[in-house]
């Protein structure tokens, strides 16, 4: 990391961290997935894919564009780990609560509830909303605005079309109670979208 040599060992950890977890996360679903029809219509790879290259382009630019590094870096970098944390540990939170109903496949139960508590409160779909975060804070600790823009756009528009797809197979599966959820609860950032 150019300029942050400090905050080298906490961003690697950091990330090491946030791997194990998916890569558990992963395991997991493929031990216990219950419908091999393939519901999410390829969205899975859509959001792993963009979520991968607009981190490593992001921080490829960091390198090919200094000019547009951030004043401050090492301070970008310390609040990059920190919010990094944030968006593990809201996707933690999102699973826990979830629990058994949580999975990196669509598959949704006509029995399943339509759970409204924890970080659901807030928001549908908040294990997105921690890899947002994550993102986020990734594109911080580049101290570049441009690799900044690549890791949080990036990201978000491998989520967009993942979020249609689930939505779409929640009201199909659950109706009525999943439309009024809908209404009352904003998808990935509370009071905006």
């Amino acid at each position: 990391m150019r300029g942050v040599p400090a905050l080298s060992w906490p961003l690697r950890v950091s990330i090491l961290c946030w791997f194990a977890f998916e890569v558990g996360l992963l395991a997991r679903d493929l031990a216990n997935r219950k419908d091999r029809r393939g519901r999410d219509r390829g969205t899975r790879a859509i959001v792993s894919l963009t979520l991968v290259l607009s981190i490593l382009i992001g921080w490829l630019l960091h390198r090919w564009a200094p000019a547009l590094d951030t004043p401050a870096a090492d301070a970008f970098a310390v609040v990059g780990v920190v919010v990094i944390w944030m968006g593990l540990a809201v996707r933690v939170w999102a699973v826990l609560t979830l629990a058994g109903s949580f999975s990196t496949f669509i598959q949704v139960d006509a029995d399943q509830a339509v759970v409204t508590r924890g970080p659901y409160r807030w928001v549908r779909h908040p294990s997105y909303t921690g890899l947002l975060l994550i993102a986020l804070g990734l594109g911080l600790s580049a101290g570049n605005w441009l690799s900044l823009a690549v890791c949080v756009a990036g990201t978000t528009l491998g989520l967009v079309p993942r979020i249609t797809v689930e939505e779409s197979e929640l009201v199909r599966v659950l109706g009525e109670r999943y439309r009024a959820y809908q209404r009352a609860t904003r998808r990935l950032v509370p009071g905006l979208w």
